[in-house]
């Protein structure tokens, strides 16, 4: 047997590879909310400068559960292990949000929520308590799934590079199928029942999409448990001759990790809420931006609108699947290209000023799409106009592999030589994801309607900006990582 980097026995290739899938029924969820849950929450009749607010579910709870989850995984003592019990509580509870936004219009209509009015306040606040479930059940399942693929590598840098390359290969397939689905816009023939009286055919849609979800993560996620029996590795410093001390408590952990915590650290942390800062406008709003500036539909509108906006949405998520495409060959090559280049800290610094440009590209995309309108009326843009704005869609998945890879492969590669644990140190990690986003879902709103008139382009700016000073500070400001472990191709992560 293999030995890891503390004389742990390192778990079989195929043990990862399982555990790795489940990265797939995550992202499969993560891509379905990314896609298709603005649109549908305006459809419920929230308007767009407040749909941003419904957003800071996800930062809120991975502020406060990512760090608790991983802090108690990384002390369970369970007889089923400290990871899998997480993981597999995670899952349930994803299926449990994803009944209640999916069937969150026909549950308001059960309420008492009128079918000719816009907004339908039931169905709206079922809908918000199953978008917070669902932000609270991923932050629960990945910190430890991915704290589980260190615990398997046994903390062997090499192990650990071929372990997240697998969970980068899943989370792109994830991706793609969670596109996928989010594109085709007659899905919902294949459960004929989601369709009814409350729930249009985007809903029914929408519904359908999420029932698969259900079945999918599922089935990852029960037969990675029964497959994969864990082993606990404990952190060091529980031990003390042979004997385990007390639990530490969670605030004296986390407020000693900020005490201690390295220059390199901080300014991994900084460059890396700056870079989510630059991301989170697009992946927010991509979706609506296609539906709204590309194709000129409204979600609240005449019937020719809607159309237009589903349309838009529809080839939005073709665009975010395009982009998951890009992501899963580029996070394969992140190691080479980066010693090509001169260190991975350059190549982030590179690729995030082609993330700068792609966002600011939005602009003339956003103003040729007006001009055609203005000229031939409310119809969907031509050719090049679309593949323009799918152009920018595919090209962001090359900046996305870097930003789901070096911050969480340098945390983890910290936090191994330091022998602190693998969760809580992914879940202050999480905090630099996090903030940022609950930053972004209060400005974006306000910022479009005191600039955008409504639209996403003023939140793009901000992005690209921040892109710009993440891009130097991680090209001049950034240490090298350490010289004895290379950076693993892929330490896949994401803001949730």
């Amino acid at each position: 047997m293999e030995q890891g980097g503390s004389n742990e026995v390192m778990a079989p290739l195929w043990k990862i590879i399982v555990i790795s899938a489940i990265a797939a029924g995550v992202q499969f969820g993560w891509a379905l909310q990314l896609s298709l849950l603005t649109p549908y929450s305006q459809q419920l009749g929230v308007p767009h400068m407040w749909a941003s607010f419904i957003w800071l579910c996800g930062p809120i709870s991975g502020l406060l559960v990512q760090p608790i989850v991983g802090y108690f995984s990384d002390r369970t003592k369970s007889r089923f292990g400290r990871r899998r019990p997480f993981i597999l509580a995670g899952a349930g509870f994803v299926a449990v949000a994803v009944f209640l936004i999916g069937f969150a219009a026909d549950l308001g209509h059960m309420g008492g929520d009128s079918l000719d009015s816009p907004m339908k306040p039931r169905a709206v606040a079922i809908f918000v308590v199953g978008f917070w479930i669902l932000d609270v059940a991923n932050n629960m399942l990945q910190g430890p799934c991915r704290a589980l693929l260190a615990d398997l590598s046994a903390h062997n840098h090499k192990r650990m590079r071929v372990a997240n390359a697998f969970f980068s290969f899943f989370m792109a397939v994830g991706n793609v199928l969670g596109y996928a689905a989010g594109s085709l816009p007659n899905i919902h023939k294949f459960l004929p029942f989601t369709a009814t009286i409350a729930c249009d055919v985007y809903c029914a849609n929408l519904k359908t999409s999420f029932l698969i979800h259900i079945v999918f993560i599922s089935t990852v996620t029960i037969t990675a448990i029964l497959l994969v029996k864990e082993t606990v590795h404990p952190v060091q410093k529980e031990l003390a001759n042979g004997e385990p001390e007390p639990m530490t408590p969670f605030r004296k952990e986390v407020t000693t990790a900020f005490q201690n915590m390295s220059r390199p650290m901080w300014l991994l942390y900084l460059v890396t809420a700056l870079n989510w800062i630059a991301w989170f406008p697009f992946l927010l709003y991509d979706t609506d931006w296609m539906g709204r500036e590309v194709y000129g539909g409204k979600a609240q509108g005449t019937n020719a609108e809607k159309r237009l906006y589903d349309l838009g949405v529809h080839a939005g998520s073709l665009g975010l699947m395009l982009n998951s495409v890009v992501l899963g060959f580029a996070s394969l090559v992140i190691e080479p290209v980066g010693k090509l280049v001169g260190g991975v800290k350059r190549w982030w610094g590179i690729v995030n000023i082609v993330l700068a440009i792609g966002l600011f590209c939005t602009i003339p995309i956003t103003r040729m799409a007006e001009a055609y309108r203005a000229a031939y009326g409310l119809v969907p843009p031509p050719a090049n106009i679309k593949g323009g704005a799918l152009s920018i869609f595919s090209i962001l998945g090359l900046p996305l592999s870097v930003t789901y890879s070096i911050p969480f492969a340098l945390a983890s590669i910290y936090s191994s030589s330091s022998g602190a644990g693998q969760g809580l140190s992914l879940g202050v990690l999480n905090m630099a994801i996090v903030i940022p986003q609950m930053i972004v879902s209060v400005v974006s709103g306000k910022l479009d309607e005191a600039f955008g008139g409504g639209g996403n382009l003023p939140a793009f700016v901000m992005g690209g900006v921040a892109a710009v000073v993440s891009a130097l500070m991680a090209a001049f400001l950034l240490p090298n990582p350490p010289s004895q472990a290379s950076v693993p191709a892929l330490m896949a992560g994401g803001g949730h």
